[in-house]
């Protein structure tokens, strides 16, 4: 596995270090948090447990809410990505790759379609929903980067197109992390007598 670099070790919770993570080769000391770029969700805190709607857990699941500031000056476009940190490995799974989201303050509401989105590691382009087992708790960092030329990736890129696309042209950076811990599956229907 790659060494995860100093300036971004501090930035991250113990068990979300993961050298192969986006941002580890596509940030900076000097990009990260540059003019004050940060990445935070309506739906939890950084380092806070996701909310079960946002996985596998529960029936209709959604990606969670983010919301940005604004990026550095002169930013044309930006881009997420979200990652399990506790894979195993080279590459963290990824879950999520979204891009064409526009270079200002904004956000992606809850289970909101993105513009352009990428294959995630089982090969759709959709929110892959965390699914730990049973008592194991997982650690999703959720990176957003800000570019200084707009991408011409199509809808359906790779995780490893989009990289590639990537490097040299990020001029800002944050991260925000969510643990996950599974849960035993709810396999008794609930029936209209049991609520009486």
């Amino acid at each position: 596995m790659p060494e995860l670099p100093d300036w971004l070790s501090s930035k991250l919770p113990a068990a979300a270090r993961h050298g192969g993570l986006a941002i580890a080769s596509l940030g900076d000391a000097r990009s990260f948090g540059r003019g004050g770029f940060a990445l935070s969700s309506p739906a939890f805190d950084s380092g806070e447990e996701l909310d079960p709607c946002f996985t596998a857990k529960e029936e209709d699941a959604v990606a969670p809410p983010l919301e940005w500031t604004a990026p550095p000056p002169g930013a044309q476009e930006l881009i997420v990505i979200v990652e399990d940190a506790t894979t195993a490995g080279d590459e963290p799974q990824c879950h999520w790759l979204v891009w064409g989201l526009a270079g200002q303050r904004g956000k992606l509401l809850e289970g909101e379609v993105p513009p352009r989105t990428g294959k995630n590691a089982q090969g759709n382009s959709e929110w892959l929903l965390p699914d730990p087992p049973e008592g194991e708790t997982r650690h999703y960092v959720f990176q957003i980067f800000a570019t200084d030329l707009p991408l011409t990736l199509m809808p359906g890129a790779s995780r490893a197109d989009l990289i590639k696309t990537l490097e040299g042209n990020v001029m800002g950076c944050a991260v925000l992390t969510a643990p996950f811990t599974g849960t035993a599956g709810d396999d008794e229907a609930w029936d209209d007598e049991d609520l009486d």
